[in-house]
């Protein structure tokens, strides 16, 4: 029942996007540094409409987050560890604060609960070896809930994307 509830909700959010929100959105998923007046060209729309367009995308939450993506090795950040955690007592006020505790710390960069396997899926950032080992001791080591810990280290990152394929409606 919940899936179907997901995918109802998750339908009416892309009739609401027509061609050109859709391309709007392409567009600023590549660059979003774009001037009004460049967006519009490129998507082939006068800028006020590109204007109200990007406003209520932004409104409704479409539009998430504007950020400048870093190069990790380049600010001493090239360390990637992507750790599975699985917590000792799984009730959902547990979760939410092991989710609470790790949303503080800015080295792990997203944090996913999953289903089947572990309870959480991390992805860390940290410069090196000795700064993972502190940030482990201190979200995972100290915390009586965390029962098991995999860490595994990324050697080179193949891929790497931020862009949603939007999907033809």
């Amino acid at each position: 029942m919940q899936f179907e509830i997901f995918i109802q909700s998750f339908a009416t959010l892309m009739t609401q996007l027509d061609d050109l929100d859709k391309r709007i959105l392409q567009v600023l998923q590549s660059d979003a540094s774009l001037s009004n007046h460049a967006l519009a060209a490129r998507v082939h729309a006068s800028p006020p409409t590109c204007l109200r367009r990007v406003q209520r995308l932004r409104k409704e939450g479409v539009i998430a987050k504007e950020v400048a993506i870093l190069a990790p090795e380049k600010v001493g950040a090239g360390l990637t560890a992507i750790v599975e955690i699985t917590l000792d007592h799984q009730a959902t006020e547990h979760q939410i604060a092991f989710e609470q505790l790790v949303s503080l710390e800015i080295a792990v960069q997203q944090c996913y609960r999953v289903s089947p396997g572990p309870d959480f899926v991390l992805v860390i950032q940290v410069s090196d070896m000795a700064a993972y080992h502190a940030l482990a001791h201190r979200l995972f080591a100290t915390q009586a809930n965390v029962r098991n810990v995999r860490s595994f280290f990324s050697i080179t990152r193949s891929k790497f994307e931020t862009q949603i394929a939007l999907i033809d409606s």
